[in-house]
């Protein structure tokens, strides 16, 4: 099997899994906080890193119907929210593309200021990550 490639992302701040502490984005990346999940507050997030989407399916949502895929921590395994691959309504059309992350699945953690000069193993800038949206 081998080991798992993982991007290490440097920001602000850092929004992290829950469960093992795995980064998936920057807050630089949110786009909105005004969502809502599953489990409560959700953030609508750009891009993220180091998970992995399951099928596609149709929901109906508070906002009508979309075709989305559930995103697990490519660690963990744990759930963290969904990726909106297509929107019915015209209205929700910019959220395609975009991922969800719910508030109870996941921590944000300000970016620490270390001692070393030396970047971190696969250190991205924000821009860098941003770009390729």
């Amino acid at each position: 099997m081998g080991r798992t490639f993982r991007i290490y992302l440097a920001g602000e701040a850092v929004l992290s899994c829950k469960q093992c502490g795995n980064h998936l984005a920057v807050t630089e990346g949110i786009m909105s906080r005004q969502f809502t999940g599953q489990h409560g507050r959700a953030l609508l997030v750009q891009q993220v890193v180091n998970t992995y989407t399951g099928d596609a399916e149709d929901r109906e949502m508070r906002t009508g119907r979309h075709t989305v895929r559930d995103v697990y921590c490519r660690v963990c395994h744990s759930t963290l929210g969904w990726k909106y691959d297509f929107a019915f309504e015209h209205d929700q059309k910019y959220k395609e593309g975009k991922y969800i992350l719910e508030r109870e699945m996941i921590a944000e953690k300000p970016e620490s200021k270390r001692d070393t000069g030396r970047p971190r193993i696969e250190e991205l800038p924000v821009r860098e990550l941003l770009a390729r949206v």
